[in-house]
């Protein structure tokens, strides 16, 4: 078999059997109810499911990237409830994973069909590790998501710096942010609030120059969520 289509069925065995070894019903319900899945989920809280991901992990190594992918995959594609996506969301924090532009396709799928939120963030995350490594690849790949059909696509490139700090980007960040601005959809205005409030943590002046100069154009929520965690302005004297 290629390594490109190799599994580690050990790891997938043990994610599936965890997971379903810690299934709380009631719960599962309630979580279905709130995400408004068709898929069934099963209870497990996700600081539980990333503990199950990393320990099957460790129990049996990932032999090459080619075969973390293909595993990654396989686990996303036949989940048959929501807690397996995640932990296959989870296996992407491997360090084979770090880096690699070939993980780029599997992050995409995940995000298109995930379409959800508590899909598309983390994956989001996974891409600030890509554009760190691989900048000028990665800020080309990052506009064109900025203005692709998909919400979520979007999204996931406004959210992509969400902890880059220091490290981020502002011009990428000012150019992804602007494109997105005019969109009605929530999820939308809600990440550019959440990608400004975050910057302000380490660039308080940059965000709040930033909210200025497009006052016009943000939406009130994008606009109170970057403010957020900055001091109000002081009153006219």
């Amino acid at each position: 078999m290629a390594e490109a289509d190799a599994l580690n069925s050990e790891v997938l065995s043990a994610v599936r059997r965890a997971l379903r070894e810690r299934a709380d019903p009631v719960r599962g319900a309630g979580a279905q109810a709130y995400m408004k899945s068709a898929m069934p989920c099963l209870g497990v809280r996700v600081p539980e499911v990333r503990r199950i991901a990393a320990e099957a992990a460790g129990g049996t190594p990932f032999a090459s990237a080619g075969q973390l992918r293909a595993t990654v995959l396989e686990l996303w594609r036949n989940a048959a409830a929501r807690e397996e996506r995640y932990a296959a969301i989870d296996l992407t924090a491997e360090p084979l994973a770090a880096g690699d532009m070939l993980m780029l396709p599997v992050y995409e799928e995940m995000i298109r069909s995930g379409a959800w939120w508590d899909f598309v963030d983390p994956v989001a995350a996974r891409l600030c590790g890509l554009l760190q490594a691989n900048r000028e690849q990665m800020s080309e790949v990052l506009l064109g998501w900025s203005t692709d059909p998909d919400s979520w696509i979007r999204r996931a490139a406004i959210l992509s710096q969400l902890k880059a700090k220091a490290a981020t980007d502002t011009v990428l960040l000012a150019q992804v942010l602007a494109t997105n601005m005019a969109d009605p959809e929530f999820f939308i205005r809600k990440a550019i609030g959440w990608a400004l409030r975050e910057y302000s943590k380490t660039a308080p002046e940059w965000v709040a120059a930033f909210v200025a100069e497009h006052e016009a154009a943000l939406s009130p929520l994008s606009r109170r969520e970057a403010l957020r965690r900055l001091p109000a302005p002081a009153p006219d004297a």
